[in-house]
């Protein structure tokens, strides 16, 4: 099977994830999308990517316009890309190039539409909100299948508000490929207690209240900041935590090769996110859950969202109130060592199926994806 999978940003690691993915689950993966970075990347999990020209973060008139002029030259991509078993969109403005795409290639194929977070606009009740999800609603009229990363978000968005109406199916950011997680030495027991922060950084709050937690303890916590920054959201992230006492930021990672041993030397990863708050921020899964699940990192989230009803559902993981980094200081002055590994013990029990997207789930997902539509000869 030979997939099309159109992306909005070559260098988002989610997406390097997802090729491996459908890698093991016996596809071929043609890949074509945006970059935000200066120059695309190079390959992604061993796919040379068709590069579609430069976005930027927050930016949604310039995102916009590039969708349209890639769109207005799908017939070249269709030609470049050959022939295709299906088409993946990642989130609804590649899910317009693929409609435009799809509608040039030889024959019919299954299209599917991969939300793996709900944009603020589409959530607004106004006038803008109806007529964007207007747009989703049309662009998915032929869609084959819908996949999504959280049950919150089928709940809150795609049953109550969203007129699309392709089955939704669940597909967690587990990491794929792994039986088990490879020996690597763990952290020694603190104090001083490590929390790493990793992954596609862009919540400010977060990032905050970690640099206050890490001033107010006073060396008894040490931060671990890991990732690619937003460039909408700090000016200069590096420069801005080498100022913070206790605060360590060492830039990107590679995914999945450094994976062991970034969450081996911290005790705990923060799960909490509030770059959406009252919306994606309480709903979604990150990868971050699954990738510290399996490498024995103790999870650390809020009350009343969907990661900490995933951890309940476990009984792992600290779940924090309201105020999460005052109740974080409060917890780290008290912990102790023999504490600490009751936690560790608490994540060593969850089952590895939890975290890791097997080659079963990677198979079932290449078939949710190619085979969700009979194939039909386009009329001439």
């Amino acid at each position: 099977m030979r997939i099309l999978y159109l992306v909005h940003d070559l260098a988002d690691s989610a997406v390097a994830r997802r090729v491996t993915m459908l890698q093991r689950g016996g596809a071929s993966v043609v890949l074509a999308g945006f970059h935000r970075t200066e120059s695309p990347p190079g390959s992604v999990a061993g796919v040379l990517p068709i590069a579609l020209g430069r976005t930027h973060d927050a930016r949604m008139a310039n995102r916009a316009a590039q969708v349209m002029t890639a769109s207005a030259r799908a017939g070249r991509l269709a030609r470049a890309v050959g022939a295709v078993d299906a088409v993946l969109a990642r989130n609804l403005e590649m899910l317009s190039l693929g409609a435009a795409v799809r509608g040039k290639l030889p024959r019919a194929v299954p299209l599917s539409y991969e939300v793996l977070d709900i944009h603020r606009l589409l959530l607004d009740r106004s006038v803008k909100g109806r007529a964007l999800r207007e747009v989703e609603r049309r662009l998915a009229a032929n869609v084959s299948a819908v996949i999504t990363s959280s049950p919150a978000f089928v709940r809150q968005y795609f049953e109550p508000l969203s007129g699309v109406r392709a089955p939704v199916h669940l597909v967690e950011n587990k990491v794929p490929g792994w039986a088990a997680p490879p020996p690597s030495p763990r952290l020694a027991d603190g104090p001083p207690w490590r929390i790493g922060l990793f992954g596609a950084l862009r919540d400010r709050r977060s990032v905050d209240l970690l640099k206050q937690l890490a001033a107010t303890l006073d060396g008894l916590a040490e931060i671990v900041v890991r990732g690619r920054p937003s460039a909408a959201i700090f000016d200069d992230l590096a420069a801005e935590l080498a100022a913070a006492p206790n605060v360590a930021f060492e830039g990107a990672y590679r995914n999945p090769d450094d994976l062991a041993a970034i969450y081996a030397d911290v005790h705990f990863v923060w799960a909490i996110d509030y770059y959406e708050a009252d919306a994606n921020s309480e709903w979604l899964l990150p990868n971050r859950l699954y990738e510290g699940g399996l490498y024995g990192a103790v999870p650390i989230a809020r009350q009343g969202t969907e990661i900490a009803r995933f951890l309940a559902d476990r009984d792992y993981g600290l779940v924090l109130g309201a105020d999460p980094a005052e109740a974080l200081a409060d917890r780290l002055r008290t912990l102790d060592g023999e504490a600490y590994r009751a936690e560790a013990a608490k994540v060593a029990r969850v089952p590895t199926g939890d975290f890791v997207a097997d080659d079963g789930d990677c198979a079932a997902l290449v078939a949710l994806i190619t085979g969700a539509m009979p194939r039909v000869e386009l009329a001439a």
